[in-house]
C-alpha cells in the first residue's frame, strides 16, 4: 500500500509515532519537522517511491495531507 509506505516515511524521517502521521499534520507545528528534516523528508519520499520531485512541489508540501497529494501526482494510486 503506498500510503502506508509514505506513513512510514514521514515516521521514520520525523521520528514520530505512526499515529501523529495524518491529515492534520503539518510542516513546523511540530519541532521534529523543521527546514533540515523537511529536506530528509522529500530525500525519503523520493527514495521510497523512486520519484523526483518538481521545486515547486518540494516547496508546496506543508502539510501530510499536501505530501498524498504530490506524491499522488507521480504515483499511480495511494491506496
Amino acid at each position: 500500500m503506498n500510503e502506508s509506505k509514505l506513513r512510514q516515511a514521514f515516521s521514520e524521517t520525523l521520528n514520530i509515532p505512526l499515529d501523529m502521521v495524518n491529515d492534520e499534520l503539518e510542516y513546523n507545528t511540530i519541532k521534529q519537522w523543521d527546514s533540515i528534516a523537511h529536506m530528509a523528508l522529500i530525500a525519503a519520499i523520493e527514495q521510497t517511491f523512486d520519484i523526483l520531485m518538481e521545486t515547486d512541489d518540494i516547496i508546496n508540501m506543508s502539510s501530510y495531507a499536501k505530501a498524498k497529494e504530490i506524491v499522488g501526482k507521480y504515483v499511480v494510486a495511494l491506496s
